[in-house]
């Protein structure tokens, strides 16, 4: 293991150097060493979909050709050529999009759980235990919450039950997005929700578009016209959507 990233104390991605003595130049690498994992961190912390941190990510050097002139292997050099050569791996590994999920503790009488469901459900939120609180008619409901979907829960789940619910929330984990961002043929319509399978590629361009990116990622960025070309070759036992 060479590095964590994006942070090296307590970072969720790790860099791994998998090269083998007889196929790479072990004391070219590890004078880069440093310039590398510079570059991992900066691509972690800065990912490829979304300019936004790179999480549960295992990268293995495999290979590295190195210029034997120290000139050429300065940090100028290879410190973006990693950064890049992270990006393009995430890339082609189907990446997703996270994003992070509310625990809700909600304190309410027992005959209303089964009605708090329905507001969840509406959500993408939904129960995970439901106790009786000891010598009161009241229970204790635990559910999980998309964040994205949590603003103005607690006034409608108020609301819905004339304010007989409480609701406590925190954050407790990270989760996947439902679809895939990259997925050029989903049609995004403004001012209409979208279906499940639809959230990661609308977040995607939504993102993207707040921060002033172009709303698709450009593979030209990350691949050169060989690679790419390789990369669009047929598999036999692979169907992969060629890159554009």
């Amino acid at each position: 293991v060479w590095a964590f990233g994006s942070s090296p104390t307590h970072g969720t991605n790790i860099l791994m150097d998998d090269t083998l003595p007889s196929e790479v130049n072990k004391t070219l690498l590890n004078g880069c060493k440093s310039s590398i994992v510079q570059g991992f961190q900066w691509a972690t912390r800065e990912g490829p979909l979304c300019e936004e941190p790179v999480r549960g990510t295992k990268l293995k050097i495999l290979d590295a050709v190195l210029a034997d002139k120290p000139i050429h292997r300065g940090g100028g050099q290879i410190i973006p050529t990693a950064r890049r050569t992270v990006h393009s791996s995430l890339l082609t590994a189907t990446p997703r999009l996270m994003e992070p999920i509310y625990r809700l503790q909600i304190q309410c009488p027992g005959e209303i759980v089964d009605a708090i469901q329905p507001l969840l459900n509406r959500r993408r939120g939904h129960i995970v235990q439901d106790r009786p609180v000891s010598g009161s008619l009241m229970s204790s409901v635990k559910a999980y919450l998309p964040v994205l979907d949590s603003f103005g829960f607690e006034t409608s789940l108020r609301t819905f039950t004339q304010g007989q619910a409480m609701v406590h929330s925190v954050f407790d984990h990270w989760d996947v997005v439902p679809g895939d961002p990259l997925d050029r043929s989903i049609v995004l319509h403004p001012l209409e929700p979208s279906p499940p399978p639809h959230l990661a590629r609308e977040l995607l361009v939504k993102t993207r578009r707040r921060k002033g990116l172009s709303e698709d990622v450009s593979i030209s960025k990350f691949f050169d016209e060989g690679m790419k070309a390789q990369l669009n070759q047929p598999d036999d036992n692979d169907d992969m959507m060629p890159l554009q």
